[in-house]
């Protein structure tokens, strides 16, 4: 292993050239490592808080700038053969330098880099220093050099191997960054050093081969031995190799499942090369994607999973301040909401190590797209060689966790080039086709064959096919949002339905930190500023109209504006569910923000659940029952996403507002393990006498699967009654219980008690009753106003504001 030191301590940065705020050039000032020019400008206090009101708009000279990292370490010789400088994230063109001696540049945050120092440090006292360029002014001066490649924003983010959305995004801010964003130090070794890993697994009679490979970089020639649960091997990489395959055979192995269809069993592997050793822990599974007939069916170990996904976008705009707490708490989230599958967008980042690792004890399966989106992306030089780079490094590096199932080469930009008009304005050049077609899949297929490739999302499996195409592969759907109802979800039919939302709001107590408008109106200007899509409240006005009168007040205007993005996303999955196995799986776009903003997200900005968060988890549980339309006529459609048969007793009834009982079906359920079975509803109970005063109601009689509602008409024109209903608190070990009885029809009961407490959450929301029923809300908070907390803005439901 060698000797090796964390150079974290003792920074500096300084801006050197380019544009800087006021006129003034600051004096250097301390930086943390890892972590960027604009978390230490705001340690320092010589820029506000970028995430604050609309102060973002003054620090766009940031990314104009260039900037000096430097710190002074002291050395003493430890007598190895090498010592190399080993930077594993560099933001992102920069020129190394150790004691006046340039020691390399670097163009790419997805990569790490390492130089061999050793006859550059002194005994004593050393200088190591690091000048980032403008990533603006590098990407600007290759895109004259290359020529103009369209993209969704006016930004050069396709000339720069940088975190696409780090130049904005239709939900996030542009803060430009630079700086030492992953650790740095010194890696001082002799002989032999492991360079990567990677253990390639198959299964099959009843064993799990492990196929170890490994590649060193050595002074000799060096034996390299492996080990796992008692089984070992060993080889010798003569002079002249740097490579060796040790295959380990496990008997009846303990495999390693997605979450709901078994155990994350893990296996420690260990593997030395001299001193150096590597030790990981792996899971013995494998994984295929089934195309066939047009599907985008995942299967892993042989059993086709329905993927219950979210999208992940990076969970901060300086992802420095991202730790494995934090990706923690949302990978916790994503779970508690049943999902089993995060797909790592294309505009963000391959993930740290803590993500995949906790992926992999979780259970979380993780579809992992090549950072590129939404732009045509040039394949020359410097770009190219950038890319196969990349890629090389990332697909050896993640090989070993079991979580990542499938590399998908980009986001949108087949799409784009096929429908969005590119090909006359490329006018011949390279647009990235060649990176998702050739680059990419060889490097998959000579790194881990092992785990399936897709050349982009959305993708028909052709580009002979339109790649939007429903019947194919995987299909984005947008025209829903941006120009039409989501009714219209049902419309469609997809084998993977990998991206599509609705926005919302972030929660009360988010906006108010974030925002300082007084007063606080949907079109004030920092919550205006907070809403990066074109025409987003426009957008979320047009989505409120054929369901609710219009807002008369913020408050209404933010609780509506969350319902309907709750329904929004809990119609669509459900469609999606109940189509299985048409349909293998649904992607919700999108889990989590960067920074407290409207957007599409079901955990906002600040970690807080959104009412999204909620419904998401009530459509992506175990056994779902849902009213769906079939054949001119209503159907109860009971989808069973365990390994076990699911035999029950349900009833549909009708019932008036009132809740009298005017019509009931009596229904046997007989689903086996993994499918979806659909029950005709009787007209008697489908039909509606009084579509305006009734609803349909299925439940199970067990509060283990949550009950299906279905309303015949938009609650703008249901005569909803007024709201009554009855309230008690108690406390409760964690916080407070809030009790509801309903004396009316309540619709989407929702309690928000961070408008009291910025701290406090609450474990459910928007849940109908009917008359005489009861919720139960229990809020984790240290302590409420008992008697605000039973009162709007903080307890609400639709009558409120249907009833007038």
């Amino acid at each position: 292993m060698g000797f090796q030191r964390a150079l974290h301590e003792s920074w500096t940065v300084q801006a050197v050239d380019g544009e800087v705020s006021a006129g003034a050039r600051p004096a250097p000032v301390p930086a943390t490592v890892p972590g960027c020019v604009h978390t230490d400008l705001l340690a320092a206090g010589l820029i506000p808080d970028p995430y604050l009101d609309d102060n973002e708009d003054g620090l766009a000279w940031i990314g104009r700038t260039a900037w000096r990292y430097e710190s002074v370490f002291d050395w003493s010789p430890t007598g190895h053969e090498r010592t190399d400088l080993v930077c594993e994230g560099l933001d992102t063109v920069a020129l190394i330098e150790l004691n006046g001696s340039r020691v390399g540049e670097t163009a790419n945050m997805h990569r790490s880099y390492r130089f061999d120092v050793r006859n550059l440090l002194r005994e004593g006292q050393n200088r190591l220093r690091i000048t980032f360029t403008s990533p603006y002014e590098y990407a600007e001066r290759l895109r004259e050099e290359l020529g103009e490649r369209p993209g969704a924003y006016a930004e050069p983010y396709q000339f720069i191997r940088k975190m696409a959305c780090n130049f904005g995004w239709d939900w996030g801010p542009t803060l430009v960054t630079s700086g030492i964003w992953r650790p740095i130090g010194l890696h001082a070794w002799s002989g032999a050093r492991i360079a990567d890993v990677r253990p390639l697994v198959t299964l099959g009679d009843g064993a799990a081969r492990i196929d170890v490979h490994v590649r060193v970089e050595k002074t000799g020639s060096a034996e390299v031995t492996a080990a796992i649960k008692g089984v070992s091997g060993h080889a010798v990489i003569p002079e002249g190799r740097s490579e060796a395959v040790i295959t380990l055979e496990v008997p009846e192995p303990e495999l390693w499942w997605p979450r709901g269809y078994g155990e994350q069993a893990l296996y420690e592997l260990e593997v030395t090369a001299g001193d150096d050793v590597w030790r990981r822990e792996i899971g013995l599974r494998e994984v295929r994607l089934r195309t066939e007939d047009g599907a985008f069916t995942l299967a892993v170990n042989g059993v086709d999973v329905f993927v219950r996904g979210v999208n992940w976008i990076p969970d901060d705009c300086f992802p420095a301040r991202v730790d494995r707490d934090r990706y923690a708490a949302r990978l916790a989230q994503a779970c508690e909401a049943g999902v089993n599958l995060v797909r790592v967008w294309g505009g963000g980042l391959y993930e740290s190590e803590d993500f995949y690792d906790l992926c992999d004890r979780l259970g979380l399966l993780v579809w992992q797209d090549f950072p590129f989106a939404c732009a045509a992306y040039p394949e020359e030089d410097p770009i190219g060689a950038e890319v196969e780079a990349e890629a090389r490094e990332q697909v050896a590096r993640l090989s070993s966790h079991p979580s990542l199932v499938l590399w998908c080469g980009n986001n949108e930009n087949i799409e784009g080039y096929a429908d969005w008009g590119w090909q006359e304005s490329l006018q011949g050049r390279s647009w990235g086709g060649g990176f998702y077609l050739e680059t990419l899949p060889r490097v998959v297929a000579e790194l881990d064959p092992t785990r399936p490739y897709w050349p982009g999302s959305p993708y028909s499996g052709s580009m002979d096919l339109p790649p939007n195409d429903p019947g194919h592969g995987t299909m984005h759907i947008w025209d829903v949002w941006n120009q039409r109802a989501y009714t219209v979800y049902r419309d469609y039919r997809p084998r993977m339905a990998a991206e599509f939302g609705f926005q919302g709001p972030a929660a009360y107590a988010t906006i108010r930190r974030a925002i300082s408008d007084e007063p606080l109106l949907p079109d004030s200007r920092g919550v205006l500023h907070h809403q990066k899509a074109i025409d987003g409240n426009l957008k979320l006005a047009a989505g409120l109209k054929p369901h609710f009168p219009v807002p008369e007040t913020f408050d209404d205007w933010h609780y509506l504006t969350q319902v309907n993005q709750a329904r929004a996303i809990q119609l669509g999955v459900e469609h999606f569910r109940a189509l299985w196995p048409h349909c293998a799986g649904s992607v919700v776009w999108q889990l989590n923000d960067c920074w407290p903003v409207t957007s599409w997200s079901a955990v906002d900005g600040d970690g807080r659940k959104k009412p999204l968060f909620h419904a998401l988890r009530r459509a992506y549980a175990d056994r779902l029952l849902t009213v769906q339309p079939r054949d001119g006529g209503l159907a109860l459609v009971a989808v069973n996403d365990t390994g076990r048969p699911w035999r029950a007793s349900a009833r549909a009834v009708r019932h008036g507002f009132d809740g009298a009982a005017l019509a009931t079906q009596d229904l046997a359920l007989d689903v086996p393990p993994r499918t979806a079975v659909t029950v005709p509803l009787a007209p008697s109970v489908a039909e509606p006498g009084d579509p305006l005063t009734e609803l349909i109601a299925v439940e199970t009689g067990g509060r283990e699967v949550g009950r299906a509602l279905w309303f015949f008409a938009p609650d703008k024109d249901l005569h909803l009654p007024e709201p009554g209903y009855d309230t008690a608190t108690e406390p409760a070990p964690e916080g407070l219980r809030l009790t509801v009885t309903a004396r009316t029809l309540l619709r989407d009961l929702a309690v928000f008690p961070d408008r009291l407490d910025p701290d406090a959450q609450v474990d459910d929301q928007l849940v109908t009753l009917l008359p005489g029923e009861r919720a139960e809300f229990l809020i984790r908070t240290a302590g409420l106003d008992e008697r605000a907390l039973v009162r709007a803005p903080v307890l609400r439901c639709v009558n409120d504001v249907v009833v007038r």
